[in-house]
């Protein structure tokens, strides 16, 4: 790491993420794995419908990108969604494939004819869920998860047992995961926000607490019903967890999952905290599950927006306009486009625009503009934008200065 390394050539953020005193407490790793579940909870959001050669498409970009382990799917949902994850993992990728089943023989078996490496083992794990949801007793459960997961291990598959709410669950959970890790089988055991209701300080206290009692790697999936799930997630990762959950765009059951692009990038970059994910991907790969799962993201989205590179402010704007000639793009942006897979920094021009803004959108854009005229057409172009509530085409902006070159 170098002397300074809140900047690279890429990007420039705050030097206190790197102050020990700050970092007291913190034991980041040099690199945690990526678990990707856009295939399986990302479909879970209402309304998203990945067909099979959509599935395909997007498991090979995820493969491209780096990512260490890929969710496939649910075999118990249909014949033909063992079919996708079967093709899945014969796709020759880089990456491990599994498949996500319920702690039952029978989703051993269709896991097991999916050809996949490993399954991630759901049980639900608070006793109001288990009493309430399902009907069970919280010992029924227990008898589920140690029966299922050592007959998926005696077969072959590797076993990440996955323990439903587990943020929520008292006494019951650790009972559970006791249990299984004596009596059953698991090669990580995942900490499940499901409902997205903690707090990053409690996910390093829960975390730590199951370090204690727990000798296999952890995993953590969190969802985002608080805005939380990035920072959790990177909480996890500063109390000990090896691999994190994460779906492209933050796409899942009800808000969401903790979003690829943003973990990725905040490990990477405030905690230099390597996933072995290829940055200059994510763009490229967030556009293609928008267009997959017809979810548009906002255009100030983190990381993927479509507008994470351009300004309309007249203040920035003239920034920039100082800036792009000395090559400093990360003086007015944490890191530069190029680095996760944007085209180039755009200024837009509209109500908040000023001079300096307008002048370098007009010379961008091959045209002439007489200073006199100036503070006239920046006006009218204020005036237009405002009526149309949006910034203005580069052809609105051609025409407003082409009247003020014919009125002189």
């Amino acid at each position: 790491m170098s002397a300074e390394p809140w900047i690279s050539p890429d990007s420039f953020v705050s030097q206190y993420n790197f102050y020990e005193e700050a970092k007291r407490g913190l034991k980041m790793p040099s690199r945690v794995s990526i678990h990707d579940t856009t295939l399986r909870d990302g479909e879970q959001q209402t309304g998203i419908v990945f067909q099979h050669d959509e599935k395909l498409s997007i498991a090979r970009m995820l493969d491209e990108a780096g990512v260490a382990r890929i969710e496939a799917g649910m075999p118990a949902v249909s014949a033909e969604e063992q079919e996708t994850i079967k093709q899945i993992a014969h796709l020759g990728l880089q990456a491990d494939v599994v498949a996500f089943s319920r702690c039952m023989k029978q989703d051993v078996e269709l896991a097991r004819k999916c050809d996949v490496k490993g399954v991630v083992m759901e049980i639900p794990s608070s006793h109001h869920l288990i009493e309430y949801a399902y009907g069970w007793t919280v010992e029924k459960a227990i008898d589920l998860s140690v029966e299922a997961t050592q007959y998926a291990r005696d077969h072959g598959l590797t076993v990440g047992f996955f323990t439903i709410d587990s943020t929520r669950a008292p006494e019951s959970y650790w009972k559970i995961i006791e249990a299984v890790s004596s009596q059953g089988h698991m090669d990580t055991l995942a900490i499940v926000d499901t409902f997205g209701v903690c707090a990053p300080h409690s996910v390093s206290y829960f975390v730590e607490k199951v370090k204690e009692r727990i000798s296999k790697p952890l995993e953590f999936h969190g969802h985002n019903d608080f805005g939380l799930g990035v920072a959790n997630a990177t909480a996890a990762v500063a109390s000990g967890v090896d691999i994190i959950h994460t779906t492209v765009n933050g796409i899942g059951e009800r808000v969401g999952n903790t979003s690829l692009e943003e973990a990725v990038m905040a490990l990477k970059l405030l905690y230099r905290v390597e996933t072995g994910v290829r940055t200059e991907t994510l763009h490229p790969l967030s556009k293609l599950v928008q267009q997959l799962s017809e979810v548009t993201m906002p255009p100030n989205k983190p990381v993927v927006g479509d507008n994470v590179f351009t300004t309309e402010s007249g203040i920035v704007g003239g920034w920039w306009t100082k800036l792009e000639s000395l090559g400093m793009i990360t003086e007015m942006f944490p890191f530069t486009p190029q680095s996760v897979g944007h085209g180039p920094i755009r200024v837009a021009v509209g109500k908040k625009s000023g001079r300096e803004s307008l002048l370098y959108k007009v010379k961008k854009q091959g045209l002439k503009l007489e200073e006199k005229n100036l503070d006239d057409v920046l006006q009218k172009v204020k005036k237009l934008a405002v009526t149309k509530k949006r910034v203005l085409t580069d052809e609105e902006i051609a025409e407003i200065v082409d009247k003020s070159n014919r009125q002189d």
